[in-house]
C-alpha cells in the first residue's frame, strides 16, 4: 500500500514537470523580464562597480534611474535560465544620488534583501520570480548573490 502511494506521488510530480509553460517566453536567456500581462519588458542589465571606504563597500550603477519601468508594486519576472541560477537572486532597493544609483554594504549595517519567491515553470528552465511584498516607488536591482551583475528596474 505504501509503495503504491509513493508511485502515485512520483507520477504526479513527474506530470507537473511535464506540463508545458504556455505563457510568454523570454527572447534572451539569463535576463529577467518584467511581466506585464502577456508582454515581457527586459530589465536593465548592468555591472555595478565597487567603491570601498574603510570597511564599507558601495555598489554604484551609472544613471539616476532605470529605463525598465513598471507601475506594479509587486512585480513578476519571467526568466529563461542558462548560466544564471535563479535561486541565487536577491532583490535590493537602490538609492538614487548625484545622477547614479547606489547601495551601501557597511560593516555595521547590511541592507535588507527584499523577499522573493522563485518557481520553476517548465522543464526547459523557464522560471517565475515574484516579489513577496509591495514595493514603494523607487529604483531596484535583482542581483545574483555572488556577482556584481544586476538587473535594474524602477517602480513608479
Amino acid at each position: 500500500m505504501l509503495s503504491r502511494s509513493l508511485l502515485l506521488a512520483a507520477a504526479l510530480a513527474v506530470s507537473a514537470y511535464a506540463q508545458k509553460y504556455d505563457g510568454p517566453v523570454p527572447p534572451k536567456p539569463d535576463l529577467p523580464y518584467l511581466k506585464h500581462a502577456d508582454n515581457l519588458l527586459p530589465t536593465e542589465a548592468v555591472t555595478a562597480r565597487q567603491e570601498k571606504k574603510k570597511d564599507d563597500t558601495t555598489f554604484v550603477i551609472d544613471g539616476a534611474s532605470s529605463p525598465a519601468r513598471t507601475p506594479l508594486a509587486s512585480p513578476i519576472f519571467i526568466l529563461k535560465a542558462d548560466k544564471l541560477i535563479p535561486d541565487h537572486l536577491q532583490l535590493f532597493k537602490l538609492e538614487s544620488r548625484n545622477g547614479r544609483r547606489e547601495i551601501l554594504f557597511a560593516a555595521k549595517k547590511q541592507p535588507r534583501a527584499i523577499r522573493i519567491v522563485v518557481t520553476r515553470l517548465s522543464a526547459d528552465n523557464i522560471y517565475k520570480v515574484e516579489v513577496d511584498e509591495s514595493l514603494d516607488p523607487g529604483e531596484y536591482s535583482l542581483s545574483p548573490s555572488d556577482s556584481d551583475q544586476g538587473f535594474c528596474f524602477q517602480v513608479y
